[in-house]
């Protein structure tokens, strides 16, 4: 017996999810240090140019492939590809965001585990000097990362388990707006600290001498990054979008806000990073180690609001890892409720233990199982790498070459027009077919060079 599938309940609640998955622990911690390392406001630039110009149509691409499917991934995919090959195809876009969300979930439990330092005020309560290096010390310790990332993905399963409208829709409803407060709270006392202009200086003003071809690179695979394209995230997702709805406009909605809530960490970030005097391209450190060290420097002159600021931060941190993880999640119970039959809830409980297994090799990569080397890198950094530079890039080429070249023109153009009804969307459909079709493989080809040269 097939099982009646949700939807979301409305625009709204559309963009709120499709915001959860794009808004993430890339635009807080990836992003900053990024802009950090290639010149500031030069590179929001090219990021904004690439992320409305070609990462879009990418996001709409798989949005029009899984809206016309109504179904999973694995089944989306086999529509357009029958046969063998379009189940291997399928199951790729099924085993990447899995993939992804077993280590994913270690920083998660990091997050977690900040955040409960920071309510009990241990970033205030002893001197900067005390902090530093706090966070290696952290994730060599055996069990308690281990126990903080099953903690968030049993967080991330049972919000799943709850469905698309009560558990998904519910969460994003309500933490996406509470993280966009959060960020706008903390940029505001961020920017009124000693300092904080030459941070906005760095963020506005741009400087092109330190414009490089590895900027461009950056920015464009900051972009996939970001809107979670290749993942099988959008075409799930999107297979829960009513016919009514306009997927441009959600598409848009969901560029946009992600972009916006980059921008707000960056203003949340740097000016603080300047005012402490730190490097402002620290790297992947700079959310655990560096803004801990900030916490406890500026305590030394407003303990209390160093305090509230510190408490906010890893909540608004907590809050963007559970929505992106709730969606990685989504894309696995998807394919077991409805390919294998599995009831929502055995779907989680055993995802629960895929994930949470090959999640815990990543976690005790840092103590116990630093010695075991993949191609050089421990376990987190291979799986990291995999996923960046290997799955999520074949996961986009696959979704481009489906909707660009493999469905009909004719059904891609009812799926972005609405059969014709949405004017606007018919006049923007050629262009978008055209970057789908020949811009597009041109830039999924520009990261895959940059990755083996």
């Amino acid at each position: 017996m097939k099982t009646k599938r949700e939807n979301f309940g409305g625009r709204m609640a559309v963009i709120m999810a499709f915001a959860g998955s794009a808004i993430g622990l890339g635009n807080i911690w990836r992003f900053p240090y990024l802009v950090g390392q290639n010149g500031g406001a030069a590179f929001i630039l090219i990021y904004i140019v690439f992320s409305l110009a070609l990462s879009l149509p990418i996001f709409l691409a798989e949005s029009a492939i899984g809206r016309s499917s109504q179904a999973n991934c694995l089944a989306a995919v086999g529509f357009l590809v029958p046969g063998k090959a379009g189940k291997l195809l399928g199951a790729l876009l099924v085993f990447t965001p899995l993939w992804l969300v077993s280590y994913y979930s270690v920083v998660g439990g990091w997050s977690l585990d900040f955040f409960i330092q920071a309510c009990h005020l241990d970033f205030i309560r002893v001197t900067p000097d005390q902090v530093n290096g706090g966070f290696e010390r952290f994730i060599v310790n055996p069990w308690v990362p281990l126990l903080f990332h099953l903690l968030f993905l049993g967080i991330t399963l049972l919000v799943v388990a709850f469905g698309v409208t009560k558990g998904i829709e519910r969460f994003c409803k309500w933490s996406i707006p509470a993280l966009f407060f959060i960020i706008v709270a903390i940029a505001i006392y961020s920017l009124t600290l000693p300092g904080a202009f030459k941070g906005v200086e760095y963020l506005i003003t741009p400087d092109f001498s330190k414009v490089t071809a590895h900027t461009f690179i950056d920015a464009l695979g900051q972009s996939f990054f970001s809107l979670s394209l290749g993942t099988g995230i959008i075409i799930t997702y999107s297979s829960y979008v009513k016919k009514e709805e306009n997927l441009m406009v959600s598409g848009a909605g969901t560029a946009i806000s992600d972009l916006l809530f980059a921008l707000l960490a960056g203003f949340a970030i740097l000016p603080a990073v300047f005012s402490a005097g730190i490097e402002p391209g620290a790297g992947p450190t700079l959310l655990f180690d560096t803004l801990p060290y900030i916490f406890s420097n500026l305590a030394q002159h407003a303990p209390i609001i160093s305090a509230v600021a510190s408490i906010l931060f890893f909540l608004a941190i907590i809050l963007a890892a559970l929505t992106s993880s709730i969606s990685l999640i989504e894309v696995g119970a998807a394919y077991f409720t409805e390919n294998r039959g599995m009831k929502r809830g055995w779907a989680c409980a055993l995802l629960f233990v895929l994930c949470g297994a090959f999640g815990a090799l990543c976690s005790l990569s840092f103590g116990p199982l630093s010695h075991v080397k993949i191609l050089g890198l421990n376990i987190f950094d291979f799986a990291d790498s995999a996923a960046s530079n290997v799955f999520m890039v074949l996961g986009c080429i696959l979704s481009v070459i489906l909707a660009g070249w493999v469905m009909p023109r004719k059904v891609l153009f009812q799926e972005l027009t609405n059969s014709g009804t949405l004017r606007l969307n018919s006049r923007l459909f050629k262009p978008v077919l055209f970057v789908l079709r020949y811009v597009a493989p041109i830039g999924i080809l520009v990261l895959i060079l940059s990755t083996v040269l």
